[in-house]
């Protein structure tokens, strides 16, 4: 799936840009083309461009502009590992019961993992004994 956003300059700041670029077209005209010659020619042109460019982006009907296109990749959820345990990672001193894991609990989230197809029948059976023999 595929978006298209848009990042359009508010109207302020683009009114903001023509105000500086018409600043710079003076400056441009007046000091710099008197005094470097050719380079004030290139400053004066460059400011005209700028200032334009600024001006339609606040006021004109179209963008012009960067286009980001985001695209979302549709994932399947990975299988979870049956060797991995959270409550093995240095969290001993953590009681199942504060830690949110009573065997009513993982037996519910073990049936939920069984009907998504995300283990096996064999996995579930195994997983099943061996929350039956914590009680």
């Amino acid at each position: 799936m595929k978006r298209h956003i848009k990042y359009r300059p508010n109207k302020a700041v683009g009114a903001f840009g023509v105000v500086w670029g018409c600043v710079f077209i003076l400056i441009g005209l007046l000091v710099v083309i008197p005094v470097f010659g050719a380079f004030g020619v290139l400053w004066t042109l460059l400011a005209v461009v700028i200032t334009v460019v600024n001006g339609y982006q606040a006021f004109g009907k179209k963008y012009i502009g960067p286009d980001i296109t985001i695209e979302d990749e549709e994932t399947k959820p990975a299988r979870p590992d049956p060797s991995f345990d959270p409550r093995a990672a240095d969290h001993e001193h953590i009681t199942e019961a504060s830690y949110g894991h009573t065997p009513q609990k993982r037996m519910e989230q073990l049936e939920t993992l069984k009907e998504a197809g995300l283990i096996t029948e064999e996995e579930y059976r195994e997983k099943r004994k061996e929350i039956l023999g914590d009680l």
